[in-house]
């Protein structure tokens, strides 16, 4: 199937300001595109591109003083398939783990190990290692949380969203990730698009956070906040939490005005 994504955001800045971009689709559907990515800033203004330590494409610039829109839109192909669901996958004790995977052990941000690691144990530590227990701890957080756009929060972390009962997707993602870390099981944080294909609409469309799980040697996505297959995820970057990826990372402060993102089946590939 053709999935066209893309997003339009308008920022007013008081003064100058320097801002890095995590928008575009991650390098691994590079050649799953066959619309590339058009995009263009209102006022016009240069930017560059760059990968960061997690291989995720970021877009440099520089905001002027006032109204600056920023509008990006592809169309790639995808196999249309939910996502795996693999039961029998088992978990990989830590001292057979490579290298790379040990920082998703590891307390983050927003992920506060330390804090969480006597609830996760007491909670899922009896259970069967491997996909059943990560399922385990999906369903938990689905169950535990309530989803709520009036109540999201910049700030909220794991052990705060566990206390709470309340958050967007990306509160699901990092108390998920922080208790599949507890129990010595590596998890990472991602930011995408998702649409609602397949499912009803029930919601206005958004970039999307869900978890990814290092089981039987690869990475396996699962979704908290949602907590069931869907078809065409469009990863756009992946790091520890939050803080790794955010969608605009603006050093000085800015306005946001307006934001709109759309995700959504096409027969043929339309002009952006």
């Amino acid at each position: 199937m053709l999935i066209r994504y893309g997003y339009e955001m308008t920022l007013n800045c008081s003064q100058p300001t320097a801002l890095v971009c995590l928008l575009s689709v991650h390098e691994e559907r590079k050649a799953d595109i066959r619309a590339a990515e058009t995009f263009f800033t209102t006022p016009p203004i240069p930017s560059s591109t760059y990968h960061d330590l997690f291989g995720n494409r970021c877009r440099r610039l520089v905001a002027p003083v006032g109204d600056l829109t920023i509008w990006g839109d592809a169309t790639i192909e995808d196999d249309g398939r939910p996502d795996d669901v693999l039961p029998l996958a088992r978990e990989i004790p830590v001292p057979e783990l490579p290298d790379e995977c040990l920082v998703y052990l590891l307390g983050s941000r927003y992920c506060e190990t330390d804090l969480l690691s006597q609830t996760a144990w007491d909670l899922f530590g009896t259970l069967a290692p491997g996909w059943s227990r990560v399922q385990a701890i999906c369903d938990f957080v689905h169950g535990h949380i309530r989803f709520d756009y009036q109540q999201a929060r910049s700030t909220r972390s794991a052990f705060q969203a566990f206390q709470e009962r309340v958050g967007v997707c990306r509160d699901f993602a990092h108390l998920a990730v922080a208790l599949c870390r507890c129990l010595n099981i590596p998890a990472r944080y991602v930011n995408g698009h998702l649409g609602d294909i397949g499912v009803p609409v029930v919601d206005p469309m958004d970039f999307s956070a869900w978890i990814e799980v290092f089981l039987d040697g690869a990475w396996h996505t699962f979704d908290p906040r949602n907590n069931k297959p869907r078809i065409g995820r469009i990863v756009v970057a992946r790091g520890r939490d939050a803080a790794d990826i955010p969608l605009i990372n603006s050093f000085g402060p800015h306005l946001l005005k307006s934001f709109r993102v759309w995700t959504y089946e096409v027969t043929d590939l339309q002009p952006a």
